[in-house]
């Protein structure tokens, strides 16, 4: 029988060293449930977003397949100033438990910070580190970092402008505006999918109309004060 786990060789982008990184197989990696912010849940034991992170256990650098596969010598020198002197080498190549899990996220979040990494990058690893904290139902960490990630994918916008993922990245915006309890930017974001006639993504223009109903409908139950567009819908 197959396991869920296969392992790959990865090119360590700080050192250069070869190292071991476990990946699940497509075959285990079927959710069973989506939220509306693309969190994915997993019957089987194996969850692959645990195994997103690759760290090196030579030199401690921590990173994702979408990170810099290579570093130049002023960010190998921060990255070392700041944490490789002090790496005790440990090995996260084989299965991981969620606190594993979380640690490899947490250290390529600050090496991805030191090295001064994409905001993109960034942002992925802030909305993922608050989906760990949501498989455990911890609510106030979930929270802190949805709010980061959220500030982070608001600066992807900024820089990126319009490119083909936008629909997403506005979905998503409006999506954890409203997880944050912060309806009225919600609305915005969610609007700007709905009536930008340059976007022809169906699937983020039917979620956003979903979020949007949805959020009409909380703001309703909370007695708050529904925006002059949200009336006449």
């Amino acid at each position: 029988m197959l396991e869920p786990l296969f392992q790959v060789k990865i090119k360590c982008p700080c050192c250069e060293n070869e190292f071991m990184s476990s990946r699940v197989r497509p075959s285990f990696k079927k959710s069973i449930k989506t939220d509306t912010d693309f969190c994915h849940y997993y019957k089987e034991e194996v969850n692959p977003e645990y195994y997103v992170v690759r760290v090196c256990p030579m030199c401690g650098f921590a990173s994702t397949e979408n990170a810099k596969q290579d570093l130049n010598d002023r960010q190998r020198k921060l990255y070392y100033e700041k944490i490789g002197a002090n790496w005790v080498s440990r090995d996260y190549g084989g299965a991981r438990s969620w606190e594993e899990a979380l640690a490899a996220y947490k250290l390529a979040l600050l090496c991805a910070q030191i090295i001064g990494e994409k905001d993109r990058v960034v942002a992925g690893l802030l909305h993922h580190i608050a989906w760990l904290y949501r498989y455990k139902s911890n609510e106030e960490q979930e929270l802190r970092f949805l709010r980061f990630a959220l500030d982070a994918y608001i600066k992807v916008y900024e820089v990126e402008g319009v490119s083909v993922n936008n629909a997403k990245l506005m979905y998503l915006i409006g999506e954890l505006h409203r997880r944050v309890d912060e309806p009225y930017a919600a609305v915005k974001w969610f609007g700007r999918v709905i009536n930008d006639k340059s976007i022809v993504d169906a699937a983020m223009i039917r979620a956003s109309r979903e979020q949007w109903q949805l959020l009409r409908e909380e703001m309703k139950a909370k007695q708050l004060e529904l925006p002059e567009e949200m009336e006449e819908a």
